[in-house]
Parts: C-alpha cells; sequence; structure tokens
C-alpha cells in the first residue's frame, strides 16, 4: 500500500467532527434522559457506597464519581462533560495540532462516561462502533506535543490498518447475520419491499423509493449482499485497485442508506472508516493534482496484478448471477432474481471461510508489519532509527493484541468458530467489553424484519375529562399521516427510536415507557422537550393531562394514486389495540408498575451547588433550550466546514505565495558588463567575491525557474503547515 499520510489526516478530521455531532446530540437530551426528573436518572446508577474511587472507577469507568468531590450533582456532570467534548472536538476540526492522540484519548473517555450510565437509550450499535473506533484513534494520531511526530511515522500503516479490519468486521458481520437470522424476507428478497416503511425515521425519499417495483427492491437486496459479504474481504487485498473498487461500492451503499433513513451517525462513521481503503495518490487525484509515486513502488509484473483484479471482479460477479439467479427479461426490461442456496448450504459456506477470512487478515496485518520493519530500518541517522524501531515495537504489538482479542465478537457469526477461539482471548474480553463490539445479539435483532404485516407505531393519548382525547406527536417518528417524514441526520432523537422498539412488543418489555407516561403525567418540561423542542406546540402545555393512555396501530406508506398522482397523506394506519392502559397519577396500576421496575426515586437529588461551574452549565442550557437539535448540528457542521475550507485556502496561497517571496526578498544583481557592476567590482579588491555570488546567484535564478508546481515535494508542505501551526500554538499561548 502507498503512502496512507491524507487518509489519516483526514480520517483523523471526519472522526473529531462526528465526536463533536454525538456530543451535542447527547447534552441537547440528559435533561429529559437522565436528569433528576428524566426518564432514567444517571444517578440511579451510581452507588456511592463509601467504596475508594479506584474501586468505583473499577466497578463502572466514569469520570461522574468524581462529580460529589468537584460538588456537581450527576446531571450537571454529564451536561459539563458533554459540554467539554463537543468543545474539544470542535476545536480539533478546526486546528490540526489538536488532532493529538492525547485529546482523542480524552474524548473517548468522556464518552465512555456516557456510555456507562446510559441505559437503554445509549446501548445501540452506533454507540459501541463510535466507542471502538474512537480508541484506535488514539493509536492513529500523532502526538503533536513531540517535534517531529506529527508528520508521518513509520507504524502509522500499522495502526491504520486497524480500522480496515475494524470495518472488515463491520460490514461481512453486517451482511452475514441477515441470512443467518432466517428472516424469511431477506431469503426471499423482499426485504427492502418492507425496509423504507418500517425503519425507525424515514426521510421523504423514502416513500419515493418505496414506490419502486419489486424486481428492483430483489435487485438490490442482491446488490447488499454483493456489497456486505463479498466485497469486505477486498478491504484486506495488497492491490489498490481492488481496495478502491471496494471503497466506492461502499460508499454508494451508506449514501443510499443516508438518503433514505435518518441513522444519525452511523452511516457517517461507517464513510469515514472507509478512508483507510484509501492512499495518498487516491486522495491527490480527488485533488487534481499531480502526484509523485515513491521510486520504488511500482512493479515489473503489473500486469499479473491486472489479470489478478479482472479474475477476482468476474469471480464476484459470477458468483452473484449464480447464486442469486439473475435472468434479464429483455422485453419488460427486468431482472429477475431468486435466492438458489440452502439454509444449510450457506452455513457451510460460513463455516469454510470464516477461519480463511481470520488467517486473510493477519496475513494482511502482517504484511503491513513487515513493510513498516523496513521503512524503520531504511531512516537516515541511528537515534531517528532507534526511536522509530521503538514506536514500531510498542504501536506494533499493540495492533496484534487488538487483532487477536477481537476475534471473539467476530467470530460470534458462526458458533463453531467462536468456541474454537482459544480461551485466554475469553477471559480477556470481560476487561474490554466496552471496546469491542459484540455482533451476535446485536445485528440479530437488527436485521430481522419488522413490520412485514405493517409498520407497528404506539400514540400516546391524553385527556383532561376521560371523554376528549389529544394525541402527543412527536416530533420526529411517524404519527400524524399528513406530516412528511423528518431530516434529521445526523442527530439522533433516543426517545423516538426507543419507541420504535417498544412498539414491537409489550409495554413490560420497555420498563421506561411507564417511566415516560408518570413524568408526562407530572408535566415535566425536561422529559416534554423530548418530544417537542418548541413547548408551546405540546398540546398539554399549559396543564398537564389528568389522564394518559396509548394504543398501537399499524401504518403504512400510501401509494401513488391510478392517475400517477400523488396522494394527500404520507401515511395510512389501523388501529391494532391498546398498548398502555388508561393511567392517572395516583393510579394502582401506575405505582405498580413503578415499583415493580424500580421507577420510583430511591433518594433526592444532590443539592445544586452555587459555584461558578454549575452556574456557567445552567447558563449554556438556558441558551439552547428550545433549539431545534438538527439545526443546531447542521449551523455547527457548516462553520466547521468553513473554517476548514478557509484555511485550507489560506494554506494554498501561502505554499504558492512562499517561493515568489523568497525570490522578491533576495537583492538584484547587476549583469558583468554592466557599468554598475564594474563599479561595484572595484570597490572589490580581486573581483572574486562579487563574481562568486553573481553566479551563485544565477545558479539558485535557474535552480528557481526549473522548480514548478508540478515538482512541489509534500516534504515542503508539511514543513509549512508545521509553521503555520506552530505560530498558531504560539499565538494560543500568548492568549492564554
Amino acid at each position: 500500500m502507498g503512502y496512507i499520510t491524507l487518509p489519516r489526516r483526514l480520517f483523523l478530521w471526519c472522526m473529531a467532527l462526528i465526536y463533536m455531532v454525538a456530543f451535542v446530540s447527547l447534552y441537547l437530551q440528559i435533561p429529559g434522559l437522565y436528569g433528576n426528573d428524566g426518564l432514567l436518572p444517571a444517578r440511579w446508577q451510581l452507588r456511592y457506597s463509601g467504596k475508594a474511587l479506584w474501586e468505583q472507577l473499577l466497578s463502572s469507568p466514569t469520570l461522574l464519581w468524581l462529580a460529589p468531590r468537584l460538588g456537581l450533582d450527576t446531571q450537571t456532570a454529564m451536561e459539563l462533560l458533554c459540554l467539554l467534548g463537543a468543545a474539544l472536538s470542535l476545536a480539533a476540526t478546526v486546528l490540526e495540532s489538536l488532532r493529538d492522540s492525547l485529546v482523542f484519548l480524552f474524548l473517548w473517555i468522556m464518552y465512555l462516561s456516557m456510555y456507562q450510565v446510559g441505559q437503554v437509550f445509549l446501548y445501540f450499535q452506533w454507540d459501541s462502533l463510535l466507542l471502538e473506533t474512537g480508541f484506535l484513534c488514539v493509536l492513529i494520531a500523532p502526538v503533536t506535543s513531540l517535534r517531529g511526530w506529527r508528520a508521518g511515522r513509520e507504524h502509522d500503516p500499522v495502526t491504520f490498518w486497524l480500522v480496515r479490519w475494524l470495518l472488515f468486521r463491520l460490514m461481512f458481520a453486517s451482511g452475514i447475520v441477515k441470512l443467518t437470522s432466517r428472516c424469511p424476507t431477506w431469503w426471499g428478497l423482499t426485504a427492502l419491499t418492507y425496509h423504507y416503511e418500517t425503519q425507525c425515521i424515514p426521510t421523504p425519499l423514502a416513500w419515493f423509493a418505496h414506490q419502486l417495483p419489486v424486481w428492483w427492491h430483489k435487485l438490490s437486496v442482491v446488490a447488499t449482499f454483493a456489497i456486505e459479504i463479498a466485497a469486505p474481504f477486498l478491504f484486506l487485498s495488497p492491490l489498490r485497485r481492488l481496495r478502491l473498487g471496494a471503497f466506492y461500492m461502499q460508499v454508494v451503499l451508506q449514501v443510499l442508506i443516508i438518503l433514505s433513513g435518518n441513522y444519525n451517525f452511523f452511516n457517517l462513521l461507517t464513510l469515514t472508516m472507509c478512508l483507510s481503503l484509501l492512499d495518498d495518490e487516491h486522495i491527490y487525484f480527488w485533488l487534481r493534482k499531480k502526484y509523485t509515486p515513491n521510486p520504488n513502488q511500482g512493479s515489473s509484473l503489473w500486469w499479473a496484478g491486472f489479470v489478478v483484479e479482472i479474475a477476482v471482479w468476474a469471480l464476484i460477479g459470477f458468483g452473484t448471477v449464480t447464486w442469486f439467479d439473475l435472468q434479464i427479461n429483455w422485453d419488460k426490461w427486468t431482472v429477475s432474481s431468486r435466492t438458489v442456496f440452502t439454509f444449510h448450504q450457506f452455513n457451510q459456506f460460513l463455516k469454510t471461510v470464516t477461519f480463511p477470512s481470520v488467517w486473510l487478515g493477519l496475513l494482511s496485518l502482517t504484511w503491513e508489519l513487515v513493510s513498516s520493519m523496513f521503512r524503520c530500518a531504511c531512516v537516515e541517522g541511528f537515534f531517528k532509527r532507534f526511536l522509530g524501531t521503538v514506536q514500531w515495537t510498542v504501536f506494533g504489538a499493540a495492533a496484534v493484541s487488538m487483532f487477536a482479542i477481537s476475534l471473539v465478537p467476530f467470530t460470534f457469526i458462526e458458533y463453531d468458530s467462536n468456541a474454537s477461539v482459544c480461551v485466554c482471548f475469553m477471559t480477556v474480553m470481560p476487561v474490554v467489553n466496552f471496546t469491542f463490539i459484540e455482533y451476535d445479539g446485536l445485528f440479530r435483532h437488527l436485521h430481522s424484519m419488522t413490520g412485514v404485516g405493517g409498520r407497528p407505531e404506539v400514540v400516546i393519548e391524553g385527556s383532561m375529562d376521560k371523554v376528549t382525547w389529544t394525541e402527543i406527536e412527536f416530533m420526529y417518528k411517524p404519527g400524524n399521516l399528513s406530516a412528511p417524514p423528518s431530516v434529521i441526520t445526523p442527530h439522533q432523537p433516543r426517545l423516538d427510536w426507543q419507541m420504535w422498539f417498544a412498539a414491537l412488543g409489550t409495554h413490560t418489555h420497555s420498563p421506561w415507557f411507564t417511566s415516560l407516561m408518570y413524568r408526562l403525567l407530572q408535566g415535566k418540561t425536561d422529559v416534554i422537550e423530548l418530544i417537542q423542542s418548541d413547548v408551546s406546540q405540546y398540546p398539554f402545555h399549559q396543564q398537564p393531562p389528568t389522564y394518559l393512555r396509548a394504543h398501537r396501530y399499524k401504518y403504512w406508506f400510501t401509494k401513488t394514486l391510478a392517475d400517477g398522482s400523488y396522494p394527500q397523506r404520507w401515511w395510512r394506519r389501523v388501529y391494532i389495540e391498546e398498548f398502555y392502559p388508561t393511567v392517572y397519577l395516583g393510579d394502582t396500576f401506575l405505582e405498580s408498575m413503578l415499583s415493580q421496575h424500580g421507577l420510583k426515586d430511591k433518594s433526592l437529588p444532590r443539592r445544586v451547588s452555587e459555584a461558578a461551574v454549575p452556574l456557567v452549565v445552567k447558563w449554556v442550557r438556558s441558551q439552547v433550550r428550545g433549539v431545534s437539535a438538527p439545526l443546531l448540528l447542521w449551523s455547527l457542521l457548516f462553520c466547521s466546514v468553513t473554517l476548514c475550507l478557509l484555511w485550507g485556502l489560506q494554506l494554498e496561497i501561502t505554499l504558492k505565495t512562499k517561493p515568489t517571496a523568497a525570490k522578491a526578498e533576495r537583492k538584484p544583481t547587476a549583469p558583468p558588463h554592466h557599468p554598475d557592476a564594474k563599479e561595484a567590482n572595484s570597490n572589490d579588491k580581486d573581483g572574486l567575491g562579487q563574481r562568486q555570488e553573481e553566479e551563485q546567484e544565477e545558479v539558485d535564478a535557474e535552480e528557481d525557474e526549473r522548480r514548478g508546481e508540478d515538482e512541489e515535494s509534500e516534504r515542503e508542505e508539511n514543513d509549512v503547515r508545521d509553521e503555520l501551526e506552530e505560530e498558531d500554538g504560539e499565538e494560543e499561548g500568548n492568549v492564554d
């Protein structure tokens, strides 16, 4: 693989953006979810039993244990951590010097602290994925406090390879469990005929995608299997064009998912991980700049690699056509497809490829380790070579350890292979359980298609007299039949998501729902803002309802009319059953459910301190109250990207003007036969010194003319960038 300096920098920049999105999105929902009057107060998760601090951290690794020592209650401490994480990640997006290993370590610790007390509202796949990817950033990011480390290091390809391995595990497992779940819609290739209307929060484009013909949906499922099961093996290929082809296949899939569904930062994070498949040469191709390849790069056997690439793509195409019996109907211009293999055959295939995929990953990692070792050996200077070798040893050992431990969750996709994993890895897993994703149960739950007979939705209704009932409409999830689907990416409304899961079962499977009904009867503003950020849009904003109940409906997208026109409504629905009985404050059923699920206040919250920090946190909360979360996130993203573009433009101008400025600073010299030159030479005893200077300046001028823009080296760009960053650092130090 070629140099990966630019993809690594772009990866770290994107990770900083995603951290900012995650912290801000969570911060806006803390009072309603985890506050003292929230659905699941976080202080219930922290039992202050008089143990030593280190014992508390071992039992639950979170910085929130420090809150009492700082005079903060749990809610204020959570808000403070989110604000610090958002500010630090925002600064890291603007200043490259802050995309540091220590900065990413702090961000990871802060998000882990939130995750430990987040309970069901933070137990999503993307939260675990962000933690694992964020931990890899600690290894990938440079230590800018040490001079010379901000540039490329010899072991960078090794640590960056871990992202490729994580991407392989994510995509391969995502495709495999669709079939191991035995869901008839995936096996029948009809899953997408239900997916667009049954996903948690669809976008308006999902309605139009739902109207596509069935044969197109089935063909799309076939393409999904090819992208998620076959293409990930190309991630580990040593052939560059195979990786680039796999990269663009993943990009197409993720972009289509983003356009048709609101999956917060999940797909953005997956796209960021795909950057590990690129190299500097391809980034230069994007920027329309000439790339000077490594003189040692390339081989006389390029034709052999080209033949292998053609063979691989032909094999993937042939396998897809054969396994799914693709046939073109030229009369109707359609493509028919069906699954021609059985579950037993697929299970045998899975047993066959699971361990070879592990060995393929080990071989790919070994290649990166050996290549990096040789690069370390070629470094000039004994001290630099010794330092590079030490770094290679440390980070190489870390990469091997991460790879070995990741085999446990990866082999969950096939039980026999998982049982064969070394027992020592199994004993290590509890220690790092918060870092690695366990794909098995998580993916199986998500990839068994729900809502085949209609999308289940829970609708809450309130009343003052038990006669006239008013529906309580959520901001994002479907409810109002005439309201268009929302576009809220990258924000994740965690209550709306859990309402989707709650509709799949009974209310006893979602204990937090009882707490929701209880808080709405109390009229808690923090919880109401989870439903409507603009409280005035909430139907009972002036007075809490006396009675509440919940019904289950089934929703479907409407269809285009016979004449091809669009209907007046986006949805149609049918009443199914009662989901939650009518309750009121003091109701026996409500009190028994609160006691059964342990949702009654067990202790009084800590008294809020009047110190400066709590007051500042409270003031910030007052400034963002009622603000639309998607609007705030998109504003922050727009400002961050704009500042980065301005910084890049300034850097480009600096790079172009530096040679010109250097020429202008040189003193002009008259030709040797010019009178002024003779007069100058008379002041020199022999004229030798002047002539030598003139000759040297002529040589320098010729060299400057031969140096074109196309031959600018990457080392010069890095030097200029480092100088500007050091100036920024000095300015920040002066301000401090």
